[in-house]
């Protein structure tokens, strides 16, 4: 009977999967140790009962961490990094395991979803984090469980359900420090009936950059959001219903970069560029970027879904609709100079609409089932354009081609003639850029069909298997008109086009998963698993191949142009990628119940990555199935509770990774300072830090009637970086960071804290690149510097 009544609430569950709800916006941490309840195996478990690794952070804790979007959520997972202060996700990497690819012509590594929608791609998956119930980070290929091409993991957010039960609710939180920063996210929810209720969740935050911009004078990295939920429920006696409706307006700065001027590319550059001093001004921290293109991160993004589940007493039959619909506008000073190099910008349009049903056993007995099937369907619309000086091409190219004073493109058409005997004439551009525009379609749908078993061999010994079966179609046009320029496409394309190129794809592939747990006592769990992931392929953004495959692009008689359908050229399509993950570990609760400990171990095997790099052969940027990688690694995560206040939370992880097949991507260096194709291989995932983790110390004290509280969070991870060629100058160091927070508890209903993030001022970037030619090397990113706030917080019943 009890395994009957768990499987009608987890398909209830699972089904009203369109918003969630936790206790009081002031819970401790300590409180949710014992009560957090995860969804990721379809089923509700304890996050120590869930055979996988797992890390779940309750709303309250979000909260009292400040974290306000989905990114910030890293931090605090072992094996996971790459937070970035903007809408992409190419940076996220779960075990190594990431997407470099930044068009949207493939599918991210890391899935991110909300009340189990999918959320999407580049600048419509990174939402904002208010009345939140929990967040679940899974590590380790989670397709089988989420779909999607979740080949990494899957960050999934659950936000608080409206409960007729509960209840007229609410709370209110307004946050505010340095840089007019100000944060207020509040909710009510009321019954409307016996059966019926509704809720309405409503979020701003904005803080000025922190960043100077040397070139200009303005302050860089600053954000303005605004967000509306409205969630709706009804409970009956065997039915249940969930909707929820939700808009969120974002504006942010686009990614700030700073050129990297020691090594040989910046050496190069400063050497080619006649009559210019390239000196960047100020220090780490500041930026020197002329935003020639402006500095731009927005989105508009809808959201509504719906769940509903009927209890059959025998099983339990749900379903889950969702449809989503973002504009995204992206511009940024991608050299990371105060000249116009290279500067990018992306306007996009997408909706994406996913429906899922399932049936799930509701029946005592040893075994327990649950079958489903889904569908997806996606449509993507995005304008990019990449832009430089037209005399600055000259003058860098020029000056490397031939033996004179280049500092224009008059000067460099008159080398040309004196070289060929040519007797060209240069036509500057109107605005004197060379700009090319390429505009990308693209029409995704797919479908997969699940089922898993999971049989009790003994009271204590349970095992479990499953297939998933998925299959995905890609539509895929480019359109790359001619630039006004004279250059034509030289820079980012390699070639024009005469209309729409289009490509179609196929992908499909069956995965297996199995699980076995051992519990040899009350509150013990040992567990294994083996587990196949798979990403479907798709298209590179800015790549067309010929009738025989080879990529296109200039070579020493020009750029190809007005390409079309009928000359046999097509898109540049990638491979799937695939990877065998296996899993074992412990998980289980010590010292009577005051600590709670999970540690698992991993290898994998992970082929054919999809690589985003520029290619010198074809002059443009392409996406490539390269080699493979071993990985390994050790993940451990401990929550202790101590007295009436007191809880820690302490997570670590060791990641090891080996990769071979690297000769595409190669830039490594031979004694002679030419190219070693064969130099990187067995190199590590330079993106991923051997070492990451995280500590969370809380405590407090009775004071007139509330409590005092205290806590202390610190972040730490391993130097990462310097690229295939493991180049030394673009390497980024080993960084901790921590925060101090100070507040009071009244016994009513409200709640005031002061903070310090960054408490010592620490610096770090979030990436880099290494680039080559004339976009010089360079980091992205400065991480914000230490600031000081405050917060109050009502809460009422």
């Amino acid at each position: 009977m009890r395994r009957a009544r768990l499987a009608r609430a987890i398909a209830a569950a699972l089904a009203a999967s369109a918003v969630a709800a936790p206790t009081k916006a002031r819970d401790s941490f300590k409180e949710k140790v014992e009560e957090m309840i995860v969804t990721a195996t379809k089923r509700e478990r304890r996050p120590r009962e869930t055979p996988l690794a797992i890390t779940a952070l309750s709303g309250s804790f979000t909260r009292e961490a400040n974290l306000s979007d989905v990114k910030d959520l890293i931090a605090f997972a072992p094996g996971v990094s790459g937070d970035s202060q903007d809408s992409f996700l190419d940076a996220v990497s779960i075990r190594g395991v990431r997407t470099q690819d930044f068009g949207v012509g493939g599918d991210p590594s890391a899935a991110i979803f909300k009340n189990d929608l999918y959320e999407g791609r580049n600048g419509a998956a990174v939402a904002s984090l208010y009345d939140l119930e929990r967040a679940e980070i899974v590590r380790g290929p989670q397709g089988f469980l989420f779909g999607r091409n979740a080949i990494g993991g899957a960050l999934s957010v659950h936000t608080r359900k409206a409960e007729p039960a509960a209840g007229a609710s609410g709370y209110a939180e307004l946050d505010l420090g340095e840089r007019d920063h100000l944060v207020f996210e509040g909710a009510v929810g009321a019954p409307l009936s016996d059966a019926i209720a509704a809720r309405l969740a409503v979020y701003h935050a904005q803080e000025d950059g922190f960043v100077k911009n040397f070139a200009d004078g303005d302050d860089l990295i600053a954000h303005n959001t605004d967000a509306l939920r409205l969630s709706a429920a009804y409970r009956g006696k065997a039915l249940r219903i969930d909707a929820m409706a939700e808009y969120e307006d974002r504006e942010r700065s686009g990614s700030v970069y700073r050129a990297v001027e020691r090594g040989e590319t910046f050496a190069n550059l400063n050497r080619r560029l006649h009559g210019i001093d390239l000196r960047l001004r100020g220090g780490r921290r500041d930026a020197d970027v002329d935003r020639s293109f402006g500095d731009k991160d927005d989105a508009r993004i809808f959201t509504a879904a719906a769940g509903v589940a009927y209890d059959l007493d025998w099983m339990v039959a749900s379903a889950a609709v969702g449809y989503k619909d973002h504009d995204f506008f992206y511009t940024e000073d991608y050299d990371g100079a105060p000249l116009n190099l290279s500067n990018y910008s992306q306007d996009q349009r997408g909706d994406y609409f996913q429906q899922e049903a399932r049936l799930t056993s509701a029946h005592a007995g040893p075994l327990s089932w649950y079958v489903g099937a889904s569908f997806y369907e996606e449509d993507i619309d995005a304008e990019f354009a990449n832009s430089g000086a037209e005399d600055l091409f000259c003058n860098y190219y020029g000056n490397a081609e031939y033996d004179a004073p280049i500092a224009d493109c008059p000067s460099y058409y008159a080398a040309y003639n004196q070289a060929e005997g040519a007797d060209e004439v240069f036509t500057p551009s109107s605005d004197g850029l060379l700009t090319e525009p390429g505009r990308v379609r693209g029409k995704y749908q797919g479908w997969a069909a699940y089922v898993e078993l999971d049989y009790a061999l003994t009271e204590r010994i349970d095992i479990g298997g499953g297939l998933r079966r998925t299959e995905d179609k890609k539509e895929f046009k480019i359109n790359a008109p001619q630039p006004e320029s004279q250059f034509g496409p030289l820079f980012a394309y390699g070639f024009t086009t005469d209309g729409d190129i289009a490509g179609r794809g196929d992908w499909s592939d069956t995965q297996a998963r199995l699980t076995a747990r051992y519990r040899p006592r009350d509150g013990q769990m040992l567990f294994a698993s083996y587990t196949e992931g798979f990403k479907a392929g798709g298209f590179g953004s800015f790549a067309l191949v010929d009738a025989a495959g080879r990529r296109i692009g200039c070579d020493d008689d020009g750029c190809p142009t007005a390409l079309s359908q009928e000359q046999g050229v097509r898109p540049r399509a990638f491979r799937p990628e695939a990877i065998e993950s296996w899993e074992w570990g412990y998980k289980g609760r010590l010292l009577a119940g005051r600590v709670e400990a999970s540690v698992s171990g991993f290898v994998y095997d992970y082929e054919d990555l999809q690589i985003s790099f520029y290619d010198e052969d074809s002059g443009a940027n392409t996406v490539e199935n390269i080699g493979h990688v071993d990985g390994a690694g050790i993940e451990a995560e401990i929550k202790a509770r101590w007295g009436e206040h007191g809880s820690l939370y302490i997570s670590g992880g060791w990641l090891r990774t080996a990769a071979d097949g690297l000769r595409a991507v190669c830039d490594a260096r031979d004694a002679d300072g030419g190219r070693d194709r064969d130099g990187c291989e067995g190199r590590r995932l330079y993106w991923a830090p051997k070492w990451t983790g995280a500590a969370v110390a809380r405590d407090g004290f009775p004071l007139w009637g509330g409590v005092v509280t205290g806590a202390l969070e610190v972040f730490w991870e391993s130097a990462r970086g310097g690229g295939w060629g493991d180049f030394p100058e673009t390497r980024i160091k080993a960084h901790a960071e921590a925060a101090l927070r100070l507040g009071y508890e009244s016994a009513g209903n409200w709640r005031v804290n002061f903070y310090v993030e960054n408490l010592t001022d620490s610096f770090t970037y979030d990436g880099q690149n290494n680039n080559g030619g004339i976009q010089p090397a360079h980091f992205f990113g400065p991480r914000r510097p230490r600031t000081f706030g405050g917060m109050i917080a009502y809460t009422w019943n």
